[in-house]
């Protein structure tokens, strides 16, 4: 049966890899973006050289009428909903928690965590077999900061994600027996934009010598981890946070 993904955050970075590895698996994709409309139709545009279904849809992910209409468009477009990546996420510029204002805080916490749990429960509207669904898969991408804490650098960023660990837990056993799988995988770093929106777009080389393969990590090498967790080949993986960090 044919099925579509979500993929959040899905023009550039990791998202794209995952749009792109999902295509290559048989999904049809929404390639949601917020801001790079010319990058979410390139990633659509090479989905469907290769013979794919994919749409663009600008949603933002701290709006929940943003985030209904984008789930009108799949519904509306592409084949019945079977897997969703919650990838879409920001942070701030480096800083001690002792200079955070109650502006970033928001937009941070809003757009990783009330986003994510938004777009989770129109999914699980869709997929539940207790819902009349067919089952399907959700893929959090969270961060090894949820567990390292990225002191001096983005400590609500690391939180952020540590309530996405917290989520993915409890939601694979509250879905266990609807069909529905819920993992997350845990970047370490990785060559991406993010970086750039943080204030220092060379991060990943000045510290990648604390990883133990001495290297940062590439987006495809992100993308082959959720798209497997969204794959059969894990049926019987539901709860897991798989560190995809070199290492570290």
């Amino acid at each position: 049966m044919e099925k579509s993904v979500i993929v959040t955050g899905g023009s550039r970075g990791i998202g794209a890899s995952i749009a792109l590895a999902a295509a290559d698996k048989g999904f049809q994709v929404c390639v949601n973006y917020l801001g790079a409309e010319d990058a979410a139709k390139e990633v659509v545009w090479q989905i469907e050289e290769n013979g794919g279904k994919a749409i663009a849809v600008r949603a933002n992910m701290a709006i929940e009428p943003d985030i209904l209409r984008m789930y009108a468009a799949v519904d509306g477009q592409l084949a019945p909903l079977g897997a969703l990546v919650n990838n879409a996420g920001i942070t701030g510029l480096l800083d001690r928690v002792e200079n955070y204002t109650e502006e970033r805080l928001n937009r941070i916490f809003t757009t990783n965590i009330t986003g994510p749990f938004i777009c989770a429960r129109e999914a699980i509207k869709r997929m539940s077999t207790r819902r009349g669904g067919k089952g399907g898969s959700i893929v959090n991408i969270s961060s090894v900061a949820a567990r390292l804490g990225s002191p001096n650098e983005y400590v609500d960023y690391a939180a952020s994600k540590g309530a996405i660990d917290t989520m993915t837990l409890g939601l694979s056993k509250e879905l266990a027996e609807e069909g529905i799988r819920v993992n997350a995988v845990r970047p370490g770093v990785v060559y991406t934009d993010i970086h750039t929106s943080s204030g220092e777009p060379d991060r990943v080389n000045r510290v990648k010598e604390m990883v133990p393969m001495k290297r940062g990590g590439e987006p495809r090498e992100i993308a082959d981890a959720a798209v497997w967790l969204l794959s059969d080949e894990a049926s019987y993986v539901t709860g897991a946070l798989l560190d995809v960090s070199g290492g570290r």
